[in-house]
C-alpha cells in the first residue's frame, strides 16, 4: 500500500467524518459488546496525571482483536525504509482507545469495528483454514482487495467494505497523529523556537505580500 495514498484518503476524509451505521448488517455483530451506560461522561480529566490505557475506561479489544487489528493495520500503512508501521508507532492502541471511548462518534463506530475484526478471522478461516493474522501476505491481500473499496465491493462484501473504509481513514488519522507520522508528513509544527523572524520572504512574495505589510497586520 503507497503511504502516499494513504495521505490522500486521510485528507479526502479530514473535512467530514460523518458517522456510519451502529451495526453492520451482514456481518455478525453478535460478539460486539454494546455501549457502555452511564450518567454522562464524569468529570474532566486531571491534565496534570499521567493517564495510562485503560485508566479512564475500560479496553474492549481482546487480544485476538489487538492481533487482527495490528495485522489489518500493517497492510494498510506498512513500513517504509524511513518510517515504522501503523502498529509499530501505536495505531492498535488509538484504535483500542477509539472503540472504547463512550463518547457518540466512538459509539457509533464500536459495533462496526468490533464485527469487522472479528469477520477478518472468520473469513480467513472460511477461504484458507485460518485466522487473519496466520495467514501469509498475499493471502491477507486477497480478503482485503475484495473489501477494499465499497463503490466496486461484491454484494456479499457489501458490509466489510463499509468497515475496512471506516478501518482505513482511523488507521490513517492515528498513525499521522503520532510522532512518526508527522515525521514521515515532514511536518514541523509544534516546535519551540528560540526566535521568530517572521514569514519567510519567497513565501510573502508568492502572496504578493511585503514584510511591512505583515507587520502592519
Amino acid at each position: 500500500m503507497d503511504r502516499r495514498t494513504t495521505i490522500k484518503w486521510m485528507l479526502a476524509v479530514s473535512a467530514s467524518m460523518p458517522l456510519l451505521h451502529q451495526r453492520a448488517a451482514g456481518i455478525d455483530a453478535s460478539t460486539a459488546l454494546p455501549p457502555v451506560p452511564g450518567q454522562g461522561y464524569g468529570t474532566d480529566p486531571d491534565l496534570t496525571r499521567i493517564y495510562h490505557p485503560g485508566d479512564l475506561w475500560p479496553l474492549l479489544l481482546t487480544p485476538v482483536q489487538r492481533r487482527t487489528a495490528g495485522a489489518l493495520c500493517d497492510l494498510i500503512i506498512p513500513a517504509d525504509s524511513a518510517s515504522p508501521s501503523a502498529s509499530a508507532a501505536g495505531v492498535v492502541d488509538f484504535l483500542a482507545e477509539w472503540v472504547s471511548a463512550p463518547y457518540p462518534h466512538q459509539q457509533a463506530d464500536r459495533a462496526l469495528i468490533l464485527a469487522g475484526l472479528n469477520w477478518m478471522d472468520s473469513e480467513g478461516v472460511r477461504r484458507f483454514g485460518k485466522d487473519f493474522t496466520a495467514l501469509e501476505e498475499a493471502e491477507q491481500h486477497l480478503i482485503c482487495d475484495d473489501i477494499c473499496c465499497e463503490q466496486t465491493a461484491q454484494p456479499a462484501f457489501t458490509e466489510a467494505a463499509k468497515f475496512f473504509a471506516r478501518y482505513r481513514d482511523l488507521t490513517a488519522g492515528g498513525y499521522y497523529s503520532t510522532a512518526a507520522g508527522r515525521k514521515d508528513l515532514q511536518y514541523i509544527g509544534n516546535v519551540p523556537l528560540k526566535s521568530f523572524e517572521g514569514p519567510p520572504l519567497e513565501l510573502l512574495q508568492k502572496l504578493g505580500l511585503s514584510p511591512d505589510e505583515v507587520q502592519r497586520g
